[in-house]
Formats: C-alpha cells, sequence, structure tokens
C-alpha cells in the first residue's frame, strides 16, 4: 500500500528537497504540500493523506496548533492522519506539547534522509517514532520541568490496567521496543501487542508516544529512571 503524505513548511527548498526525497520512494506519494499552518489543515482535508510532515515554527499558523486541528477532526471526519513534527532543534519546548496533542513523533530536519523515509513508514505503520536516545529524554525533561501539566487523574487512570499491563506501560516509557519487552518479560511479541493494545484502549491514549508521556504524568515513571 502506497504511503500518502503532505508536507507543511513555511521554506520553500525545505518542502522541495523532502518531496523529491520522499517521491522517489516506490511505497510514498507526495500529495500535497502547503507554506503555513492554516493551508497545511486545508491539504491534509483535501488530500486525505497518511502522513503530515509538520514544521513547528511557522507563520500565520504554528505546526503545534495546526497539529491539534488535523487530529481533532470535525464531526464526520472518518480519516486522521498520523502528525510527524519537523523541528530544527533536538530540545524544543513545542516538541512534548505537540506529542500530548497526539503527534506520533517528531524528527529533526538535518536528519540522515534514510532517517526521513524510515520514519514515514514508521509513523504510518502506526508506530511512535520515539528514539530512546533523544526522545525518552526530551519527555522527561519536560515532565519535569512542568508538573502543572500533569492531569490529576493520570495516577487514578492507572489503577484500571493490571499489574502486567502497568509493567508493559512502564517498559514502553523506558523506550524498549516491542522485541524487547517481549524479552524483558519472556512472552511471544504478539501478546506484547496485544498488551499494548489493552493499555492504549483502556486508558483512551492514541499511540505509544502518548503512552511514554502518560507515563511520566502519572508518576509511573519519573525523570531519570532507567
Amino acid at each position: 500500500m502506497t504511503i500518502r503524505v503532505i508536507i507543511v513548511d513555511d521554506q520553500a527548498m525545505v518542502r522541495a528537497g523532502f518531496a523529491a526525497l520522499l517521491a522517489a520512494q516506490a511505497d510514498i506519494d507526495v500529495v500535497g504540500e502547503a507554506p503555513d499552518g492554516r493551508r497545511g489543515i486545508e491539504a491534509a482535508r483535501a488530500a486525505l493523506p497518511d502522513v503530515v510532515l509538520m514544521d513547528v515554527r511557522m507563520p500565520e499558523l504554528d505546526g503545534l496548533a495546526a497539529a491539534r486541528e488535523i487530529l481533532s477532526p470535525p464531526p464526520g471526519v472518518v480519516q486522521v492522519p498520523k502528525v510527524l513534527m519537523l523541528t530544527t532543534f533536538d530540545v524544543d519546548d513545542y516538541v512534548y506539547e505537540a506529542l500530548r496533542a497526539g503527534a506520533s513523533g517528531f524528527l529533526l530536519k538535518d536528519a540522515p534522509p534514510a532517517d526521513l523515509i524510515s520514519a514515514v513508514r514508521v509513523v504510518a505503520a502506526g508506530e511512535a517514532l520515539l528514539a530512546p536516545s533523544v526522545t525518552r529524554r526530551l519527555i522527561a525533561d519536560f515532565a519535569a520541568q512542568r508538573p502543572a501539566l500533569r492531569k490529576n487523574g493520570a495516577a487514578l487512570r492507572l489503577n484500571g490496567l493490571t499489574p502486567r499491563e502497568t509493567e508493559v506501560l512502564e517498559l514502553i516509557a523506558r523506550g524498549l521496543s516491542n522485541q524487547e519487552i517481549a524479552g524483558r518479560l519472556v512472552l511471544a511479541e504478539q501478546t506484547v501487542k496485544t498488551h499494548i493494545g489493552r493499555v492504549l484502549s483502556k486508558l483512551g491514549l492514541r499511540d505509544r508516544a502518548q503512552a511514554v508521556v502518560f507515563a511520566y504524568e502519572s508518576g509511573l515513571v519519573t525523570p531519570g529512571d532507567r
């Protein structure tokens, strides 16, 4: 199946470069682009992409606000794309907020071309782009600096999980892949996927990115944990 992508960035050369790179892939089709968040929303609703590459800082409407609108569509909209945020900085105040809003991850603009291609495929497949070496630390830092953002009922919501589901959520937050979780808990990888699906459903979370944020906000995992 071809992955439909739109690119939202205020720099024309960035859009052109990303479009050329992605369009050269047999399984990716660039179906639209936009120079700002407002037109990015319009493009997403018109083209119905699978993935939106969204720059963080743009005129008219920034990427965070645009991502929120795209990920909270009006009634009747069935297909909601995945949003992958693009940022120039590896520690960006918007990144944490974007993940809380439902973005599936973030990618540095100066990442190698292969990383961009891989990121689109990973996000399109329903996974979150959570590189343990960067994203987990970033979320931990923001969670520690912004305790006011933590939801009062988050810890109580953990009570709805079984001990095994809680254990799986903790390992997700520590940056382990499904295969690594399976090895740690001596489970089949498919069983791990089933547990993750139940965790997301019970907590009302979109994907692994929101699961990581929730784990920090609820206090299940604290900054500095390994």
